[in-house]
């Protein structure tokens, strides 16, 4: 079964990550490499064989492929295809009893040694804990962060941990919908890009608005004004800056539209409101 280990003595080594999407037809390489590599579709399908297993990865599917087997393809990966790959080195020792602690107070009678076996294949919620952490490892790969070869065998094997032992997980609510709420309130002043959001989260926008709909019960757009609205208040609170410059600093850059966005989401014009805080 090829089977895959994971344990707390040492952390997975990272060597590669990202996300990709197929140009064109093709089959994936025949090799045998000294890494393992998770694969995780988002779009399409991927064939890949390993020794004389075949599989058929579909969009919310993750496999594993085991370093030092023979992986190759015998069917053409479609066009279109997106998915997820991370190249990475475990050490943990397969001969190691493996168990799950009690999620109670560990005791001097306890080992504090433990390792879990990564499932072979599985399905995993397009809005789940699991493919956030994933989205969340292509970025921490790919950021500017001087200190991310440090943290970033940390953050692989969280992740790791999260497929090997989801009752763990359970206690995370993170979801995809909290991630895109946060990098939309990260980058609220700059125009909304559904194409940006597609790249970075590696879904289509169609998918990615249905599943904030669902969990935010709005729409991101909304949820964009929102935040604007929120800074707009406050600077116009705690500052004497003009309102054409709010406007600016929040994402509008024409004076008469964003007084006018702001009065039919608040129900005042910006000076009005200005001028009731600053009184209050």
């Amino acid at each position: 079964m090829n089977t895959l280990i994971i344990d707390n003595k040492s952390l997975p080594v990272m060597c590669g990550c990202d996300g990709m999407a197929a140009n064109e037809d093709f089959f994936h390489a025949d090799r045998t490499v000294d890494f393992n590599v998770l694969i995780y579709v988002a779009e399409g399908v991927i064939y890949v064989t390993e020794e004389d297993t075949d599989y058929e990865i579909r969009p919310g599917e993750m496999l594993f492929l085991k370093a030092g087997v023979r992986h190759y393809g015998k069917r053409p990966i479609p066009k279109g295809t997106r998915w997820y790959f991370v190249h990475f080195y475990l050490s943990a020792d397969e001969t190691l009893e493996r168990f799950i602690p009690d999620s109670g107070r560990l005791t001097q009678y306890m080992p504090t040694e433990y390792s879990a076996e990564l499932p072979k294949y599985l399905k995993i919620p397009e809005d789940g804990e699991i493919l956030s952490r994933l989205s969340a490892l292509v970025d921490c790969f790919h950021s500017d962060d001087k200190m991310k070869g440090w943290n970033i065998n940390s953050v692989l094997h969280r992740l790791l941990t999260e497929i090997a032992m989801p009752q763990i997980g359970e206690s995370h609510n993170e979801t995809l919908a909290d991630r895109v709420a946060e990098y939309i309130a990260e980058n609220f002043s700059r125009p909304f890009c559904a194409a940006e959001l597609e790249r970075r989260f590696f879904l289509s926008y169609k998918r990615l608005a249905a599943v904030f709909r669902r969990d935010k019960g709005v729409s991101m757009g909304q949820y964009q004004t929102a935040v604007r609205m929120d800074h707009a208040c406050k600077l116009l609170r705690s500052t004497l800056l003009s309102v054409g410059e709010i406007g600016e600093m929040t994402g509008y850059g024409d004076r008469l539209y964003f007084s006018r966005r702001f009065k039919k989401y608040m129900g005042k014009s910006p000076l009005e409101y200005r001028r009731e805080t600053i009184t209050l």
